[in-house]
């Protein structure tokens, strides 16, 4: 074994290593991601343990906006019952438009929005809403990353070769819903 074989040999020991190196790369941004899903879903759960409470406290002021609640029921169970990423981004979204609605009606009787228990659970989910925004950030950052390094080179041959795929980033469905709202006074 001369110096040419000495030297194909630091270079297979070292892109081995390198292999290894970036393929540890790649498991770590893996489990990120994954951590970061399962934060929006710590929040998620959350949310949808508050939302029956609000309906709940809301239903004797409501009755003749029945099927608002009806909306957000049907829209909550949706949310539990959604299975992989994409549906539980589509269903969320659904639910997030149905709450909206359902503070929007609130809105329109003083009594309803007087009432303590009301509020304090409006406070609760207005709270855990801004959690879930935060989350679904972090979510995306972790994505982002992931996606990068699975798409560069040199790292997307050691992602071909493993089976390591893009994440899908949590985005907003309705067009409607990346506008502002307007503000009047």
């Amino acid at each position: 074994m001369g110096i040419v074989g000495f030297v194909l040999l630091i270079l297979v020991v070292a892109l081995v290593l390198w292999f290894f190196g970036a393929y540890n790369g790649l498991v770590q941004m893996r489990q990120q991601v994954e951590n970061a899903w399962s934060q929006i879903d710590v929040q998620l759960k959350r949310r949808h343990d508050l939302i029956p409470n609000l309906v709940e406290a809301v239903k004797g002021y409501l009755s003749h906006e029945r099927q608002t609640l009806e909306n957000v029921i049907k829209a909550r169970q949706q949310a539990v019952d959604a299975t992989n990423i994409k549906d539980k981004m589509q269903a969320e979204n659904f639910l997030t438009q149905t709450l909206r609605s359902l503070f929007a009606v609130s809105e329109r009787y003083p009594d309803l929005k007087a009432n303590h228990n009301v509020m304090a659970l409006q406070e609760e989910l207005t709270s855990t809403e801004n959690r879930i925004s935060f989350a679904r950030q972090f979510y995306n950052e972790q994505t982002m990353r992931l996606n990068t390094t699975v798409e560069s080179v040199p790292t997307n041959v050691v992602a071909g070769m493993t089976g390591f795929n893009k994440a899908e980033f949590f985005e907003v469905d309705d067009a409607a819903h990346r506008q502002a709202p307007p503000v009047k006074f």
